[in-house]
């Protein structure tokens, strides 16, 4: 096979990008996180299904914080754009939310119903409308951090300067779509050239919000490469931007870090909106 990318042929690359081979049992992992999820919204106060938009999968839950003026997290969970609900990952709400924070799980259509384009505009169009119902949802201004896990932490970085964002948490995003479009994922995906330019959004970094960059430390070393250039072009524009390495934790396993008011996760989160 020939080499594709970055020294690597179009096999090597489908493995540098494979999250779920990288980890022991993903599908017990998986199920232990929906049990956890499971179990928070039967313990928590939230509204589930709230529409934003008239597309089935364009909702979001909501889990208010319990504080006068609290700060809120908006979360878009990942799966590569083509997998994974917001149901998957709700239990990271649990040490959120016991730190006063309320906490927004955004949905969108997933590929291939769905093209990037219009994924990254159903994201744009949820900022909407949580900016145009910030009082029912009791959004302070000034206190609102967007924050994405892999193909959530790259609508983040894509969305982290509409006007009702004041902070951003990438998570392992995913920056740059010219790999992702050489590999497996793009089966489903089907990035137009277009797309691949427009979406790469460590191209079309603008100075913004105060960003905390998220990544395992022991993640696949294509993702920590990812964040590692985020956090590096961000840098070049904007000097109120922090990188961190989450521990030894792979891809999925960091998310348990939101589980405790003293978690790595949620002491990033609480540090990132004091700034």
């Amino acid at each position: 096979m020939s080499v594709i990318y970055r020294d690597m042929t179009r096999e090597q690359l489908n493995t540098a990008y494979n999250n779920t081979e990288a980890v022991d049992d993903f599908p017990a992992l998986l199920s232990k996180f929906r049990m956890k999820s499971s179990a928070l919204y039967s313990e928590l106060v939230v509204q589930r299904d709230i529409y934003y938009h008239s597309s089935p999968r364009t909702k979001f839950d909501y889990f208010p914080g319990n504080k006068e003026k609290a700060p809120t997290f908006i979360f878009i969970h990942g799966g590569y754009w083509q997998n994974c609900n917001k149901e998957d990952f709700a239990f990271i709400a649990r040490g959120i939310v016991n730190s006063g924070i309320n906490v927004v799980f955004a949905e969108y259509t997933l590929a291939p119903e769905a093209s990037m384009t219009q994924i990254v505009t159903e994201i744009g169009l949820l900022l909407d409308y949580l900016q145009a119902h910030a009082h029912q949802f009791h959004i302070t201004p000034g206190q609102v951090c967007l924050g994405g896990h892999s193909a959530g932490g790259h609508l983040t970085t894509i969305h982290r300067d509409h006007p009702l964002i004041s902070h951003a948490m990438p998570i392992s995003a995913l920056v740059d779509l010219f790999p992702i479009s050489l590999c497996w994922l793009n089966n489903k995906l089907s990035l137009t050239p277009v797309e691949i330019e427009k979406y790469s959004s460590i191209k079309h970094l603008v100075r913004g919000v105060p960003t905390s960059v998220m990544v395992g430390g022991g993640e696949l070393p294509e993702l920590i490469r990812q964040s590692k250039e985020l956090y590096s072009e961000l840098l070049k524009i904007d000097a109120n931007v922090i990188y961190q390495e989450v521990g030894h934790y792979d891809h999925f396993t960091q998310l348990y870090e939101f589980e405790r008011t003293d978690g790595i996760m949620v002491m990033a989160l609480t540090d990132l909106l004091a700034r």
